[in-house]
């Protein structure tokens, strides 16, 4: 089998937020009417979802399971969207995945299963039971409440401000709440030499 390799901040950025960076700058760029945009945006999303996974191997000889999940649902919601020639499915994705993070968490915690730590592969060398269970409750409750937020934004405003709030809100937002969760993680056990070795869930 091919020895797993550690992928360096850069390379890390690139796989859990290349794919969503080429969604906004074609949405951006593309010419047309809305669902035209929508149709180009989407495409090129799920290529570079591809393209995430690919650079993920070559770098890292690796795949994560949450990327897996993430191309997972780009590609069947993005192609629905395609499908039914509806932005609809490509907007609640966000919300089903977020959701469905959200329960298979909270479902660890109640059946007493570090599925989190599953997930992020001992992504966090050195993290207690303690400590793996107190980032399982923080990123659970990110989950639910991002998935809330998700479905009240899609339904009051235009398909160019969604794209934005992705893009410039959730993405900075989960980057700052990894952030937040560092000193806690650092009092359970955890050894990172610098605070951006701390992984994040891919924003979809």
């Amino acid at each position: 089998m091919a020895e797993k390799k550690a992928a360096t901040p850069g390379v890390r950025m690139l796989i859990d937020y290349g794919p969503l960076a080429v969604f906004f700058l074609v949405n951006s760029l593309a010419q047309g009417p809305v669902l035209a945009r929508v149709f180009a945006a989407t495409v090129a999303f799920m290529v570079a979802m591809g393209a995430a996974i690919a650079l993920s191997w070559w770098k890292t000889r690796h795949v994560s399971p949450m990327l897996w999940i993430t191309a997972a649902f780009v590609l069947i919601f993005g192609s629905l969207t395609l499908y039914f020639h509806d932005q609809t499915f490509i907007q609640i994705k966000p919300t089903i995945i977020y959701a469905m993070f959200a329960i298979v968490l909270g479902y660890g915690l109640i059946a007493d299963k570090p599925l989190l730590q599953t997930l992020l592969e001992q992504a966090y060398p050195g993290l207690s039971a303690k400590g793996w269970r107190l980032l399982t409750i923080n990123w659970a409750a990110f989950f639910a409440v991002a998935a809330v937020t998700n479905e009240a934004v899609r339904h009051f405003v235009t398909w160019d401000q969604w794209v934005l709030f992705k893009t410039w809100i959730m993405i900075p937002v989960t980057l700052a709440f990894a952030m937040l969760n560092i000193p806690m993680l650092l009092k359970h056990g955890l050894q990172l030499e610098t605070p951006d070795e701390a992984p994040v869930p891919p924003q979809e």
